[in-house]
Protein backbone atom coordinates (compact mmCIF):
# COMPACT_ATOMS: atom_id res chain seq x y z
CA UNK A 1 0.00 0.00 0.00
CA UNK A 2 1.83 3.57 -0.94
CA UNK A 3 1.50 6.47 1.36
CA UNK A 4 -0.92 8.21 -0.75
CA UNK A 5 -2.99 5.61 -0.53
CA UNK A 6 -3.11 4.99 3.15
CA UNK A 7 -3.62 8.28 3.71
CA UNK A 8 -6.55 8.32 1.52
CA UNK A 9 -7.98 5.12 3.15
CA UNK A 10 -7.19 6.95 6.80
CA UNK A 11 -9.22 10.02 5.90
CA UNK A 12 -12.07 7.70 4.27
CA UNK A 13 -12.24 6.08 7.89
CA UNK A 14 -12.29 9.47 9.43
CA UNK A 15 -14.94 11.41 7.91
CA UNK A 16 -17.41 7.66 8.08
CA UNK A 17 -16.35 7.68 12.01
CA UNK A 18 -17.31 11.62 12.20
CA UNK A 19 -20.78 10.99 9.98
CA UNK A 20 -21.76 8.13 12.23
CA UNK A 21 -21.04 10.19 14.94
CA UNK A 22 -23.23 12.89 13.54
CA UNK A 23 -25.84 10.96 13.48
CA UNK A 24 -26.10 9.04 16.55
CA UNK A 25 -25.43 12.61 17.90
CA UNK A 26 -28.76 13.90 15.90
CA UNK A 27 -30.77 10.99 16.98
CA UNK A 28 -30.09 12.11 20.54
CA UNK A 29 -31.11 15.25 19.82
CA UNK A 30 -34.19 14.25 18.04
CA UNK A 31 -35.85 11.42 20.40
CA UNK A 32 -39.25 12.43 22.40
CA UNK A 33 -37.53 13.79 25.85
CA UNK A 34 -41.24 14.60 27.25
CA UNK A 35 -44.42 13.13 26.23
CA UNK A 36 -47.36 15.61 26.68
CA UNK A 37 -49.31 14.61 29.72
CA UNK A 38 -52.55 16.73 29.43
CA UNK A 39 -55.16 14.59 31.61
CA UNK A 40 -56.02 11.02 30.19
CA UNK A 41 -58.96 11.09 28.44
CA UNK A 42 -61.43 8.49 28.08
CA UNK A 43 -61.31 5.07 26.75
CA UNK A 44 -62.25 4.41 22.97
CA UNK A 45 -65.24 2.75 24.48
CA UNK A 46 -66.01 5.33 26.58
CA UNK A 47 -66.05 7.73 23.83
CA UNK A 48 -67.81 6.11 21.38
CA UNK A 49 -70.58 6.07 24.26
CA UNK A 50 -70.38 9.75 24.81
CA UNK A 51 -70.38 10.50 21.29
CA UNK A 52 -73.62 8.67 20.68
CA UNK A 53 -74.98 10.69 22.85
CA UNK A 54 -74.04 14.59 21.54
CA UNK A 55 -76.27 16.29 20.13
CA UNK A 56 -75.82 16.26 16.19
CA UNK A 57 -77.00 19.52 14.46
CA UNK A 58 -75.21 21.85 12.08
CA UNK A 59 -71.97 24.07 12.77
CA UNK A 60 -73.20 27.44 13.96
CA UNK A 61 -72.36 30.75 12.94
CA UNK A 62 -69.15 32.53 14.29
CA UNK A 63 -71.10 35.43 14.12
CA UNK A 64 -70.41 37.53 16.88
CA UNK A 65 -66.84 35.45 18.01
CA UNK A 66 -64.19 37.30 19.53
CA UNK A 67 -61.31 34.96 21.39
CA UNK A 68 -62.02 38.23 24.30
CA UNK A 69 -64.88 36.64 24.86
CA UNK A 70 -62.70 33.49 26.20
CA UNK A 71 -60.83 35.09 28.70
CA UNK A 72 -57.11 33.24 28.76
CA UNK A 73 -55.00 32.65 29.84
CA UNK A 74 -55.91 33.44 33.71
CA UNK A 75 -53.76 33.48 37.14
CA UNK A 76 -53.71 29.63 38.89
CA UNK A 77 -51.70 30.26 41.69
CA UNK A 78 -49.11 32.99 42.83
CA UNK A 79 -47.61 34.14 39.53
CA UNK A 80 -48.18 31.21 37.37
CA UNK A 81 -51.04 31.32 34.87
CA UNK A 82 -52.41 28.59 32.73
CA UNK A 83 -50.19 28.57 29.68
CA UNK A 84 -47.24 28.53 32.22
CA UNK A 85 -48.98 25.94 34.10
CA UNK A 86 -48.67 23.39 30.95
CA UNK A 87 -45.90 24.34 29.92
CA UNK A 88 -44.54 23.31 33.20
CA UNK A 89 -46.87 20.17 33.10
CA UNK A 90 -46.33 19.32 29.66
CA UNK A 91 -42.74 19.69 29.72
CA UNK A 92 -39.29 17.62 30.80
CA UNK A 93 -36.49 19.72 33.16
CA UNK A 94 -38.52 22.94 32.95
CA UNK A 95 -37.32 25.62 35.23
CA UNK A 96 -39.11 28.63 35.61
CA UNK A 97 -38.08 32.17 36.77
CA UNK A 98 -39.94 34.57 39.36
CA UNK A 99 -42.29 34.88 37.05
CA UNK A 100 -43.24 31.71 36.55
CA UNK A 101 -41.82 31.72 32.83
CA UNK A 102 -40.32 28.99 31.69
CA UNK A 103 -36.73 29.43 30.98
CA UNK A 104 -35.40 26.05 29.82
CA UNK A 105 -36.65 23.00 29.29
CA UNK A 106 -37.85 20.37 27.15
CA UNK A 107 -41.21 19.62 25.11
CA UNK A 108 -42.28 16.56 22.83
CA UNK A 109 -45.14 17.52 21.04
CA UNK A 110 -47.39 14.68 20.20
CA UNK A 111 -48.88 15.85 16.73
CA UNK A 112 -45.75 16.13 15.00
CA UNK A 113 -42.95 13.84 17.00
CA UNK A 114 -41.21 17.62 16.92
CA UNK A 115 -38.85 18.15 20.52
CA UNK A 116 -38.22 21.80 20.92
CA UNK A 117 -36.37 23.21 23.71
CA UNK A 118 -37.51 26.84 24.00
CA UNK A 119 -41.19 27.76 25.17
CA UNK A 120 -41.18 30.19 22.75
CA UNK A 121 -41.56 27.39 19.93
CA UNK A 122 -45.08 25.87 21.86
CA UNK A 123 -48.46 27.01 21.65
CA UNK A 124 -50.73 25.66 24.44
CA UNK A 125 -53.83 23.84 22.43
CA UNK A 126 -56.84 24.19 22.88
CA UNK A 127 -58.32 20.64 21.69
CA UNK A 128 -61.53 22.02 21.02
CA UNK A 129 -60.89 25.02 19.60
CA UNK A 130 -62.49 28.65 21.29
CA UNK A 131 -64.07 29.43 17.71
CA UNK A 132 -65.22 26.02 17.22
CA UNK A 133 -67.03 25.57 20.95
CA UNK A 134 -68.25 28.87 20.00
CA UNK A 135 -70.16 27.42 17.01
CA UNK A 136 -70.68 24.17 18.77
CA UNK A 137 -73.04 26.16 21.69
CA UNK A 138 -70.56 28.29 23.97
CA UNK A 139 -72.12 31.39 22.40
CA UNK A 140 -74.84 31.14 24.82
CA UNK A 141 -72.62 30.66 27.50
CA UNK A 142 -71.69 32.96 29.99
CA UNK A 143 -68.34 34.80 30.16
CA UNK A 144 -67.56 33.09 33.19
CA UNK A 145 -68.21 29.41 31.53
CA UNK A 146 -66.24 30.07 28.65
CA UNK A 147 -63.28 31.37 30.83
CA UNK A 148 -63.51 28.05 32.55
CA UNK A 149 -63.74 26.35 29.06
CA UNK A 150 -60.75 28.62 28.06
CA UNK A 151 -58.44 27.22 31.26
CA UNK A 152 -59.72 23.97 31.84
CA UNK A 153 -56.88 21.91 33.30
CA UNK A 154 -59.17 19.29 34.63
CA UNK A 155 -60.13 17.96 31.08
CA UNK A 156 -58.10 16.89 27.98
CA UNK A 157 -58.42 20.29 26.61
CA UNK A 158 -55.25 22.35 26.65
CA UNK A 159 -52.16 20.39 25.42
CA UNK A 160 -48.53 21.79 24.37
CA UNK A 161 -47.65 20.93 20.70
CA UNK A 162 -45.08 23.35 17.93
CA UNK A 163 -46.33 26.28 17.58
CA UNK A 164 -47.24 26.43 13.81
CA UNK A 165 -48.90 22.91 13.92
CA UNK A 166 -51.11 24.45 16.76
CA UNK A 167 -51.53 27.36 13.86
CA UNK A 168 -52.39 25.52 10.93
CA UNK A 169 -54.76 23.62 13.05
CA UNK A 170 -56.85 27.12 13.48
CA UNK A 171 -60.68 26.13 14.58
CA UNK A 172 -60.53 22.84 12.38
CA UNK A 173 -62.83 19.87 14.07
CA UNK A 174 -61.54 16.12 13.25
CA UNK A 175 -63.77 16.18 9.67
CA UNK A 176 -61.15 19.19 8.81
CA UNK A 177 -57.85 18.11 10.57
CA UNK A 178 -55.61 15.64 12.64
CA UNK A 179 -52.21 15.12 14.10
CA UNK A 180 -49.65 14.16 11.29
CA UNK A 181 -48.62 11.25 13.80
CA UNK A 182 -51.08 8.58 13.01
CA UNK A 183 -50.65 6.86 16.45
CA UNK A 184 -51.40 9.61 18.34
CA UNK A 185 -55.36 10.15 16.25
CA UNK A 186 -56.89 7.55 18.90
CA UNK A 187 -55.37 9.80 21.58
CA UNK A 188 -56.81 13.16 19.97
CA UNK A 189 -59.92 12.15 18.97
CA UNK A 190 -60.56 10.42 22.48
CA UNK A 191 -59.97 13.92 23.95
CA UNK A 192 -61.87 15.63 21.54
CA UNK A 193 -65.48 13.83 22.41
CA UNK A 194 -64.14 13.73 26.24
CA UNK A 195 -64.12 17.82 26.10
CA UNK A 196 -67.22 17.69 23.93
CA UNK A 197 -69.25 16.08 26.23
CA UNK A 198 -68.09 17.19 29.32
CA UNK A 199 -69.47 21.05 28.08
CA UNK A 200 -72.42 19.84 26.33
CA UNK A 201 -71.35 20.97 23.06
CA UNK A 202 -72.75 19.95 19.37
CA UNK A 203 -71.24 18.04 16.67
CA UNK A 204 -72.02 18.63 13.09
CA UNK A 205 -72.39 15.14 11.26
CA UNK A 206 -69.13 15.22 9.09
CA UNK A 207 -67.22 15.64 12.34
CA UNK A 208 -69.08 13.10 13.96
CA UNK A 209 -68.42 10.55 11.07
CA UNK A 210 -64.89 11.02 11.28
CA UNK A 211 -64.86 10.92 15.21
CA UNK A 212 -66.42 7.54 14.69
CA UNK A 213 -64.06 6.31 12.20
CA UNK A 214 -61.26 6.92 14.00
CA UNK A 215 -62.13 5.43 17.07
CA UNK A 216 -63.72 2.38 15.21
CA UNK A 217 -59.66 2.00 14.67
CA UNK A 218 -58.63 2.64 18.53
Amino acid sequence: MSEVYARRVARRISVLATTAALTVTGLLATAPTAQAAMPTPVSAATARTYLASLTVKAEGSSSGYSRDLFPHWITQSGACNTREVVLKRDGANVVQDSSCAAVSGSWFSPYDGATWYAASDIDIDHMVPLSEAWKSGANSWTTSKRQSFANDLTRPQLIAVTDNVNQSKGDQDPAEWLPSVTSYRCTYVRAWVHTKYYWGLSVDSAEKSALQSVLNGC
